[in-house]
């Protein structure tokens, strides 16, 4: 099965495309642009989910739902917002469809046309921000922290699985503050709390910043963001958080009552992450015989697979793995014993290599004679043979080892793809022939970041805000900059 992929060397997209597919984490469907995630895409998704929403509420954030379908109006009422999203809204425009009286089918009854249109959510601080205004009346009601897992559309022409779908399922952020300061620092902590979970749990290491000015979200004062560096030297931004000051806040008229008593408008933020995580798991980790995956997020963590002739050896096979299986399964190790007798023991090796479950376990007749079992990680495809009474050690400390192995892989490629240049010559040379992240002075125009951009296809991912500062020169102007920032081209 694996061997069917494209190389990634030939063509890194369609390698991509292959495997998202061979893997059975989603294919496209009926709707153009939309996605159907299948059930082992899905569980990648559900341990993402699990461990994010559990980060969250630890901080002291709650869970709720808010609808899918926003007045028009209300987009309308913070200018810049409606200008960042007004070209990728799908509009909702009557309520009913009837019969044609010509018999060829259903049509959209004229008569039924919405007295305001709306909007299927692009994003939902609006229909949020008019729900906050009577939820927030005093000092007493904040800080108001508020997170919802849904779906959003943003009509897109050209997509591509997870990473770019005119549906695509996420979690936002929306919570609200007394203070600038508070917020702020709300939106640092998000910043944080998603690095921590890239890195982690994905085993992605990533770069935290804030974008700039032309990059920030619609309606933002300040986006924060992680960026990652995927194996074909292409960064992909993995989460934005988002200082909005009063914008919002005084669109929508949220005040609350001091305790001195005066009226003031709340400060806010938002945040998210997509399914556009899964893109970055797949695109950091996995190879040429298919997906790898960071034992965290795997759902299945373990497989064991009987090699046997006749119904007498697998009964015995059966029965030597049993007390395995339960006491790996006792200490949340998740595992799949695949008896099935309608695969061969090569298509069901292939299958798991396929879909990167992290450790294979193999148990034939001569290791039942010998008291051994086989061994196999996915992530450097080496095998050995060890005491079957050692395995669930193994297994224990193997799991650790991949998962921190993949992290200090995608690390040391990050550092050996990541340049540092002087010269706008250097910058074309370098993003040309290598890629990866470039480390280059700016001078902080939008005027140059355009040009750039023009000319390079490579963006300003974001301005490093753990790295020491050291002013210099443009790479292209040679005015003063005030620290260097961080170019590649993008997903």
């Amino acid at each position: 099965m694996g061997k069917n992929l494209t190389k990634r060397a030939d063509d890194y997209s369609k390698w991509y495309n292959d495997l998202v597919i061979k893997a059975d984490l989603a294919e496209n469907s009926g709707v153009r642009g939309c996605m159907v995630i299948k059930p082992y895409g899905f569980a990648i998704w559900e341990k993402m989910q699990a461990g994010l929403d559990n980060m969250f509420k630890e901080t002291g954030h709650q869970n709720a739902y808010f609808p899918l379908f926003i007045p028009k109006s209300y987009l309308s009422k913070e200018a810049s917002h409606v200008e960042g999203f007004a070209k990728e809204c799908a509009v909702v425009t009557h309520y009913r469809l009837k019969n044609a009286e010509d018999g060829s089918g259903i049509i959209v009854d004229e008569d039924a046309k919405l007295e305001e249109e709306l909007i299927v959510r692009p994003t939902s601080e609006t229909i949020i921000w008019d729900t906050y205004r009577r939820w927030i009346q005093s000092y007493r009601d904040l800080p108001l922290l508020i997170n919802q897992w849904a779906n959003v559309v943003r009509w897109e022409m050209r997509t591509r699985l997870f990473l770019r779908t005119t549906e695509f399922l996420w979690q936002e952020g929306h919570t609200a503050h007394a203070t600038r300061e508070e917020a702020i620092d709300e939106a640092e902590l998000i910043l944080k709390i998603y690095a921590d979970f890239a890195e982690e749990f994905m085993a992605v290491p990533v770069i935290k910043g804030t974008k700039t000015e032309s990059e920030r979200f619609a309606g933002a004062v300040e986006t924060y963001c992680i960026e990652a560096l995927m194996q074909d030297g292409k960064a992909l931004q993995a989460g934005t958080s988002h200082f909005l000051g009063q914008n919002f806040a005084k669109a929508f008229d949220v005040k609350f009552a001091t305790k001195k008593g005066d009226q003031q408008y709340v400060w806010a933020t938002s945040w998210g992450v997509s399914t556009r995580l899964m893109g970055a798991l797949i695109m950091t980790h996995s190879d040429d015989n298919g997906l790898v995956l960071p034992p965290k997020l795997a759902p299945i963590h373990v497989v064991i697979i009987p090699i046997y002739k006749g119904l007498e050896q697998l009964e015995a096979i059966s029965e030597k793995v049993a007390p395995l299986v339960k006491s790996l399964k006792e200490k949340g190790i998740s595992v799949k014993y695949d008896n099935r007798d309608t695969h061969k023991p090569g298509f069901k090796f292939n299958e798991y290599e396929l879909k990167g479950v992290p450790i294979r376990i193999a148990i034939g007749q001569r290791d039942l004679e010998n008291g051994t079992v086989e061994l196999a990680r996915r992530d450097t495809l080496e095998k050995r043979t060890i005491p079957a009474e050692s395995a669930e050690n193994e297994v224990i400390q193997l799991l650790d080892e991949i998962q921190t192995r993949l992290y200090e892989k995608a690390k040391d490629y990050r550092t050996t793809h990541t340049t540092e240049v002087d010269t706008y010559d250097e910058f074309k040379k370098v993003i040309e022939e290598k890629g990866g992240f470039i480390s280059a002075h700016w001078d902080g125009t939008s005027a140059t970041e355009d040009k750039i951009k023009n000319e390079t296809k490579a963006t300003i991912r974001c301005i490093p805000i753990e790295e020491e500062k050291t002013e210099g020169k443009c790479m292209v102007t040679g005015q003063p900059s005030a620290q260097r920032v961080l170019f590649a081209r993008a997903y």
